[in-house]
């Protein structure tokens, strides 16, 4: 009899809503892994942190009983991981600051715990789904909407097989930056916008890439039709520093462990996926035809329930939350910039520090007043602290991965 592949689910979350992915998608699931020549087994990861929206920890339980009985549901709670420390610390003689600089909560954290609880469970494969993502590609035809429902699980078990794949990747559409829509006016014009973004950008987002989404489609990233439709499979060369992935729709084959590289990012920062990218040199990773449709200010759950909107709307930065999503996130990209700009080009570090300093500088205060809030202020003094400490998170970075290496010795 054929060995059962066990495929794992992960998803590092604060925010309750992935319960209702959860629910709204795991009959979806179950139905792709039928089609998948061998027999599958699934095992849905769930690594809640209550801390990230104070929500309440009861929130994170709201799965159905009917998913329970079809689908193995693993909580990863904190209790869990402390005396998963423990034992590591007493029986494996590993060292308590190192094992608690690994595991815990937090973009990075949460991703090694649950590729480690993942290899513990014996999973071939683990695939990373964020909680404001779903299975769905986004078409712009003529005037109206077109969406095609996305095989996410069968895919990634396809190319996998296929391509003898390290790392898979898929797309992403919808809204898959927290950038809002800015109307330009005298006091801040296309040319401020464009400094603020060469100033915050990284291997994800880039000035071109949101100049035309703002100027074509209110900031919306439309589905190729002929991804959407699962063609063009390719591999991934490295550009830069990098094998550039993003953190969901990412698919980890654990049966190859010294290929998989663990996250990090610095401390309050992000940057887990960036940090992955720049250790896949020798790793083979593949981009997959197959999205999730990204609603990065959850403005479209009913999508969960099959209703799909006729329009995609400008998110406007004086709806609520929009300044605080967008400040969160450029928060956390201009503290990861500076480790970014070191690992990838160390001769021009200064230099490049100093210019994105001068940039800040001249457009935040017109940002500010766009926002009427003297909020993104901040942004100046973190990219000076970061700058100052760009040596210790480099050597942290390269701790995370010593550790995972001892770790990965234990466990495989």
């Amino acid at each position: 009899m054929a060995k059962k592949v066990k495929f794992g689910i992960g998803f590092v979350t604060g925010r309750p809503n992935v319960c209702r992915i959860v629910n709204s998608y795991y009959k979806d699931i179950l139905e792709q892994v039928k089609r998948y020549k061998k027999e599958v087994e699934v095992t849905i990861f769930i690594l809640f942190d209550t801390s990230y929206q104070q929500g309440k920890r009861k929130e994170f339980y709201n799965i159905l009983p009917e998913v329970y009985k079809n689908i193995d549901i693993k909580y990863i709670t904190p209790e869990d991981i402390g005396e998963e420390v423990k034992m590591l610390v007493a029986r494996q003689n590993m060292d308590i600051d190192d094992m608690n600089f690994f595991f815990g909560h937090g973009h990075a954290k949460g991703r090694n715990t649950l590729m480690y609880y993942a290899i513990k469970n014996s999973m071939d494969y683990l695939l990373f789904w964020d909680d404001d993502e779903y299975p769905v590609a986004v078409l712009e035809e003529k005037d109206k909407k077109k969406w095609i429902k996305q095989d996410n699980i069968l895919k990634h078990l396809n190319y996998m097989d296929e391509e003898k794949a390290d790392v898979t990747i898929g797309y992403h559409c919808g809204y898959i930056s927290p950038i809002p829509y800015i109307d330009y006016t005298d006091d801040f014009n296309e040319q401020d916008m464009k400094d603020f973004i060469e100033a915050i950008s990284n291997d994800i987002i880039s000035w071109e890439s949101i100049r035309e989404k703002m100027v074509k489609n209110n900031g919306v990233t439309f589905a190729d039709p002929n991804i959407a439709s699962g063609n063009d499979a390719y591999e991934i060369n490295s550009i830069g520093a990098g094998k550039w992935v993003a953190g969901s729709t990412l698919c980890l084959n654990l049966n190859n462990e010294d290929k998989i590289p663990a996250f990090y990012n610095p401390p309050l920062a992000r940057g887990e996926d960036t940090f992955f990218s720049t250790l896949l040199g020798n790793s083979k990773t593949v981009r997959i035809p197959v999205y999730h449709f990204h609603d990065g200010f959850l403005k479209y759950t009913e999508i969960m329930e099959g209703k799909y909107p006729k329009t995609l709307r400008k998110i406007n930065v004086r709806e609520e939350k929009v300044k605080s999503r967008f400040l969160s996130a450029t928060m956390g990209w201009i503290k990861y910039k500076p480790l970014l700009l070191y690992i990838s080009d160390k001769e021009s570090y200064r230099q490049k520090i100093e210019e994105m300093n001068a940039k800040l500088e001249e457009t935040i205060p017109k940002l500010n007043k766009v926002f009427a809030d003297d909020c993104f202020t901040q942004l100046i003094k973190e990219l000076e602290e970061y700058d100052k400490n760009v040596e210790t998170h480099y050597e942290e970075y390269k701790r995370t991965n010593e550790i995972w290496k001892r770790l990965r010795g234990l466990i495989f």
